[in-house]
């Protein structure tokens, strides 16, 4: 498997797009990344550190990393795109807090495993899928509030 680097040159090369340091100076930054993180909260953070970078060139660039498979890109119903590192991250569902907006990641084999069973049911075949579940975060919710069933 090729590093997310040569994926990105690679992805580059083929579109006949330049490859600038800015590019590559987000790349880096944005590999490091640990949460799920619209354009605007990735660029407020990259801009501490690199002034001449701006937004638009931020944009774009998580468009390319996007395309290219370095990134994906979510929607948690908050009316803005959202990306994360996809490379060497394994397939991983979501909890959204519909309060303060916390996005936590778990795995659950079961789930995996009933949702193997629903398809084959239908005769359906998986090629991709999301779980995202809203809710509040415990955080965010109180004592007085039953437990969902």
């Amino acid at each position: 498997m090729k590093k997310p680097e040569e994926q990105f040159l690679d992805y580059l090369a083929r579109k006949r797009l330049k490859n600038t340091s800015q590019r590559m100076t987000i790349l880096s930054a944005f590999l490091r990344q640990k949460a799920h993180l619209s354009t605007e909260e990735f660029y407020l953070q990259l801009r501490k550190e690199h002034p001449g970078i701006g937004y638009a060139t931020v944009h774009r660039t998580l468009k390319l990393f996007a395309e290219c498979g370095i990134a994906s890109e979510r929607n948690f119903g908050d009316g803005q795109m959202r990306f994360e590192v996809s490379l060497g991250n394994e397939h991983h569902d979501h909890l959204v807090c519909t309060s303060c907006g916390q996005i936590l990641e778990f795995e659950n084999q079961q789930i995996e495993q009933l949702q193997i069973d629903v398809a084959r049911t239908h005769n359906f075949i998986i090629e991709d899928h999301r779980l995202e579940l809203y809710g509040l975060c415990s955080a965010c919710h109180t004592t007085e509030q039953p437990p969902v069933s």
